[in-house]
């Protein structure tokens, strides 16, 4: 976080009055909690507490929880856009019991469980940094480890290269390659994310940090190189994309049948 110390954040914070009575967790998220930011970057901050913070100023964004919002404050500082979004223990709560084993087991489809705000939400606790109530983050940490998150991500994921590959397939046949090479793309894109989520990289739904995740997770079923070189269409050929096409296929099935989805 550059020279910033938790006080740092935390004075701003409260200068603002942006700390509630009844916080009980604050912390970094997103690319400067993981030391991928740039200049240009916003500062990301969650908030924890209980009862859930709103005030006039807030922006309110619903989420299929209870209470139905999340409040965040946005101010200017430092240079900065921050964003301070405010969760309640208990939508925290809800969260978690939706990705629980039980759910899992009854065969809830992977994609109806978290809305995006929601996995987004989880996917980061992993690699917050702290302000408040450190014990708290790590008490949900615990708890998200322990439920069936990783494998509903990893099912969504592979459900998704699945209906990529399909399309990619039929549209060969037809004869448009052109919409094959963009299906083969996104089939080997969520491939990727599965094999990251199999190994903790969670955070499919920002591909923009696709790159920065598969170094931090070092998958070992593909290279950096493997992968950068597919993403990036080193080797196609606009005058003969049917090799690409294929391989590209090849390569999603062959990375979906060595992810462990348990």
């Amino acid at each position: 976080m550059g020279n910033m110390t938790e006080e740092d954040w935390l004075a701003l914070l409260r200068e603002r009055h942006l700390i509630p009575e009844g916080t009980q967790a604050a912390f970094v998220v997103g690319s400067v909690a993981r030391g991928w930011h740039n200049p240009r970057s916003d500062y990301d901050i969650y908030v924890v507490s209980n009862p859930l913070y709103a005030a006039e100023t807030s922006e309110a964004i619903p989420v299929p929880l209870e209470p139905s919002f999340v409040s965040v404050e946005v101010f200017y500082a430092r240079e900065k856009r921050w964003e301070v979004k405010y969760w309640s223990d208990a939508q925290i709560d809800q969260m978690l019991a939706k990705v629980s084993w039980e759910a899992y087991e009854r065969g809830t489809i992977a994609g109806n469980v978290l809305a995006p705000i929601e996995e987004l939400t989880l996917a980061r606790f992993g690699h917050c940094l702290p302000l408040i109530g450190a014990d708290w983050v790590e008490e949900r940490r615990g708890r998200l480890a322990g439920t069936a998150f990783r494998s509903f991500v990893i099912a969504r994921s592979l459900g998704e290269v699945d209906t990529y590959v399909e399309d990619a397939l039929g549209q060969m046949e037809a004869g448009d390659l052109e919409s094959a090479v963009l299906s083969a793309r996104q089939a080997f894109g969520h491939a990727v994310d599965a094999l990251l989520e199999g190994k903790g990289e969670f955070g499919s739904h920002q591909p923009k940090w696709r790159a920065n995740r598969f170094k931090a997770a070092t998958p070992g079923v593909l290279t950096f190189d493997e992968y950068w070189a597919v993403e990036t269409l080193q080797t196609y050929d606009s005058a003969d994309p049917l090799p690409w096409i294929k391989n590209v296929l090849a390569l999603c099935q062959d990375i979906a049948m060595r992810v462990d989805v348990s």
